[in-house]
């Protein structure tokens, strides 16, 4: 016959079991939450930059900007890439990386007469989302998931990534 625990004991090992199971459900949820975040950042950056980073068999160009409305910016493009032709005008989305009046050089995405800005600030400016990610997720990360150091590096690399697409721009 086995002697029963005493009671104190018995209610210490269930405590420490919840214990255990409250901490793993915490670190699997926001290890969740971490993923999500950070495979938005990369989706929503690999919409323009599969363009600005695999531009091979892809028309590329320059874009003199001279006008910008409801969005976008609008100019005529020369052709750099063998194969592309001159066109009349060309749209490229107006932000922060596009002033009317400047020349810019450019991808124009398949099939269409969109262009998307190359070259280091353009390929910098691509992954703005992704840094924007990378900032949030350290906040998951240090606050849910108790890692300080990676928190941190995940931070200083978003802060990086966009200190040099704002220099870059």
């Amino acid at each position: 016959m086995i002697p029963a625990m005493p009671a104190s004991s018995a209610s210490r090992k269930t405590r420490q079991g919840t214990q255990a199971v409250l901490r793993f459900g915490r670190l699997a949820a926001m290890g969740a939450v971490t993923a999500l975040i950070l495979i938005a950042g990369v989706w929503a950056s690999w919409g323009t930059a599969q363009h600005v980073l695999l531009t091979k068999g892809r028309e590329r160009g320059t874009v003199e900007v001279t006008r910008c409305d409801e969005g976008m910016c609008r100019g005529p493009y020369t052709p750099v890439s063998e194969g592309s032709k001159a066109r009349e005008s060309v749209e490229i989305e107006d932000s922060v990386a596009v002033a009317e009046g400047r020349t810019y050089a450019v991808v124009l995405k398949p099939s269409s007469g969109e262009a998307v800005r190359s070259g280091a600030g353009g390929m910098l400016y691509a992954w703005v989302p992704l840094s924007g990610a990378l900032l949030l997720a350290s906040v998951v990360v240090a606050g849910g998931l108790r890692r300080t150091r990676a928190a941190w590096v995940m931070a200083v690399s978003g802060i990086v990534l966009l200190t040099a697409a704002f220099v870059a721009v």
